[in-house]
Parts: structure tokens; C-alpha cells; sequence
């Protein structure tokens, strides 16, 4: 039988610990769907390393948003700005914008925001 660090050597360049659980990504492929009963183990390998550079990518594009604003911390609007300019991440629009604007909500309540002057008057 094969072993999962050949696997890993080969996808990542290097074998050892992976920086994602497999274990979790199996659960996560297993609550999929029920059709999905059997995983290979290299199957979440191959998922880890697609994990990988999904992060890596939208991080360095979100990075690139960061940079312009003049700031050095990468913020969960530049992540929505770069899911914004990039047709490849379409997919996440909604749950970025949604999750931005639960962040600007929470800051207009504590701050008393739009709806914090209203009173009930009767």
C-alpha cells in the first residue's frame, strides 16, 4: 500500500506535516454529498495542495489592495475588493459582500450609527 507522504512529496515539493488537516478536508469531502462513501487517501492530498494556492493567490491579490490603500495589515475588505476584481473568485462575491457588510453594521451600532439616534417616540 502507498503512503500518504510520497503523495504529499510529490504534490507540495516536500514531505512532512501539511499546513491544512486532512483530516478535516476528509470530513468536509464526506458531508458533500451522500453519494461521496469511499476517499482515496491521496484525494485530500490533492485537495490540501488546491487549498494552498487558492489561499495563496487570493492572498497576494488581496495583499496587492492593501498596498494601494497605503496600509501594511491586510484587511477583510481588501479580501472583498480582491474577490471583487477578480472574475476567477465570482463565486464568493456574495458571501464576501455579505460578511463586509456585518462588519460595517456592527461598527455603525457601536458607534451609534444610522438607526442609533431613532427613538421611539410614542
Amino acid at each position: 500500500m502507498r503512503q500518504a507522504g510520497m503523495y504529499s512529496g510529490i504534490l507540495s515539493g516536500k514531505t512532512g506535516p501539511h499546513s491544512l488537516p486532512l483530516s478535516r478536508i476528509k470530513k468536509i469531502m464526506k458531508q458533500s454529498g451522500e453519494e461521496v462513501k469511499m476517499i482515496s487517501c491521496e484525494a485530500p492530498l490533492v485537495f490540501a495542495k488546491a487549498c494552498e494556492l487558492f489561499i495563496e493567490e487570493l492572498t497576494a491579490r488581496a495583499y496587492k489592495m492593501t498596498v494601494q490603500g497605503k496600509r501594511r495589515t491586510l484587511q477583510k475588505e481588501d479580501i472583498a475588493a480582491a474577490v471583487s476584481a477578480t472574475d476567477v473568485f465570482d463565486f464568493l462575491v456574495e458571501m464576501v459582500s455579505a460578511s463586509v457588510g456585518d462588519v460595517a453594521g456592527e461598527a455603525a451600532e457601536a458607534s451609534g450609527g444610522a438607526f442609533g439616534e431613532l427613538t421611539d417616540k410614542d
